[in-house]
């Protein structure tokens, strides 16, 4: 089965023609069955097998959409295959910054494939685990809320900050700060929307929970402020019944984060590492695998809610 491809984004294709590969490798030999044969590119054979690890990485696919989504799978196979031929008649699978981006896949696939086998042991949370995690967030569940928020990201000097302050302590309305702001022609960006629970980052949501309607605040960014004004809200709580499915995914994910973690320092812990040249060692030992940590909110279910960078501080300043 033929490899090295090159061709867009290169990374991107030779990771994607790994994976294909991989699938098709058990294909080979002398005794494989035409039915396991889609289709012949000049003398190379693309397997069943390959459309089918396409289709298991296509997320939400339906019964009734399989034939559809397999000879769309095909044709890039196809397509794909053209090009690696393509790349291999020019040599370039021997060209050394190919060769480089094979290696650094095929290390990739392989160190997050342990990370994956490793994790895919965490346990699943128990009853008792899920009712503790309720109760102690009720801003989540029993006493969930769906805010409605206007935002301004404001661009502001650090010495013109104690009279934006007060600007807004005197407001009444977020349509008062914009007028001040433009009257000093102070840059700014509006925003917001309705944004559940969930959608908030975790961090900062015992502030929200506290603020009523009608309220602004005021979060530190990078580059300014962000002012943010809560329109209005409403409650919509949830049950323990029907928040816990939502509890164990986070909890099972923020499990396998810590166990990542954990080993991925216990691995350096028992290596023999040494630094040569112009690198030293930091001065802790860290982890150099970043786990990618659970969502804001575990019924969160797409992306959305306001900057967790600039709300990390939580919402001071209320009014």
């Amino acid at each position: 089965m033929n490899t090295p491809p090159c061709v867009r984004n290169l990374s991107l294709i030779l990771a994607s023609v790994f994976v294909l590969a991989a699938c098709g490798e058990s294909d080979s030999g002398a005794g494989k069955s035409a039915t396991q044969v889609a289709a012949r590119v000049n003398a190379e054979e693309l397997s069943v097998h390959q459309i089918n690890a396409v289709l298991g990485r296509t997320p939400g696919l339906q019964p009734d959409q399989v034939e559809k989504a397999s000879q769309a799978a095909l044709e890039r196979l196809i397509d794909q295959e053209l090009l690696v031929q393509r790349a291999k008649d020019k040599k370039l699978d021997r060209d050394p910054r190919v060769m480089q981006a094979i290696e650094a896949a095929r290390r990739e696939i392989l160190a997050r494939s342990y990370m994956e086998q490793f994790a895919a042991t965490a346990e699943q949370p128990t009853q008792s685990e899920v009712q503790a995690f309720y109760d102690d967030n009720p801003a989540l569940f029993s006493e969930r809320r769906v805010y409605n928020l206007q935002e301004l990201n404001i661009t502001i000097e650090a010495d013109a900050l104690a009279d934006l302050r007060a600007a807004v302590t005197a407001a009444s309305s977020m349509n008062e700060i914009v007028n001040w702001l433009r009257e000093r022609n102070i840059q700014f960006k509006a925003g917001g929307g309705v944004r559940a629970a969930e959608q908030l980052p975790l961090e900062a949501l015992s502030r929200f929970a506290q603020m009523k309607d009608g309220q602004i605040g005021l979060v530190q960014t990078p580059s300014g402020v962000l002012a943010i004004f809560l329109a209005g809200s409403r409650s919509q709580p949830l049950d323990v019944a029907a928040a816990t499915p939502f509890i164990e995914r986070f909890l099972v994910n923020r499990k396998k984060t810590e166990m990542a973690r954990a080993e991925m320092k216990r691995l350096r812990d028992t290596a023999q590492i040494e630094y040569m040249g112009n690198f030293k060692a930091p001065a802790q030992n860290a982890a150099l695998v970043e786990a990618a940590p659970p969502a804001a909110g575990p019924v969160a279910e797409k992306e959305g809610g306001l900057s967790a960078e600039a709300l990390q501080k939580g919402v001071s300043g209320l009014k």
